[in-house]
């Protein structure tokens, strides 16, 4: 999972976040460390983590849960949505996304801007920009939240 998380970093955020970042030597140890938190970790018993696979070998990770914001308005929270870029474009991004947040309740995350494929993924799935922006770690992010119901299928 940290080395699939890495990767799509690398080939996603290079030129939106730092390259010493990205390049750092420590990165997927510090991945590595992250993931075995999530799923050893009583904190994060209630998220819902999902991993995609071809022909063996991972292609993909996600993970929703509760909000950390105390003031959220929505149920979920998508903290990880990351696909390698060889199969974007194929569904995965999209059996992740309803594996862990499904098609019912409100859903908030965070997308680094720019970043016009997911954002026009999430647009494609009922997320929409609410106007809320943050920088973390120098990687400008907007909020975007979906709060219809969809029908299920």
């Amino acid at each position: 999972m940290a080395r699939v998380n890495v990767r799509s970093w690398r080939e996603t955020y290079r030129g939106v976040m730092a390259d010493h970042v990205l390049d750092d030597p420590g990165l997927p140890a510090a991945r590595e460390r992250f993931w075995t938190a999530v799923l050893g970790e009583e904190r994060f018993r209630a998220n819902r983590v999902a991993v995609a696979e071809r022909d063996g070998a991972l292609i993909g990770i996600a993970m929703a849960g509760v909000p950390e914001d105390a003031e959220a308005t929505w149920d979920t929270h998508l903290y990880v949505l990351y696909v390698v870029a060889a199969e974007h474009g194929t569904g995965v991004g999209a059996a992740l996304l309803d594996a862990v947040i499904g098609s019912e309740g409100s859903v908030a995350l965070w997308v680094a801007d720019p970043n016009p494929r997911a954002q026009a993924f999430y647009r494609k799935h009922g997320f929409v920009a609410d106007g809320t922006v943050q920088v973390d770690d120098g990687v400008r992010e907007i909020r975007m939240v979906r709060t219809i119901r969809h029908p299920p299928g």
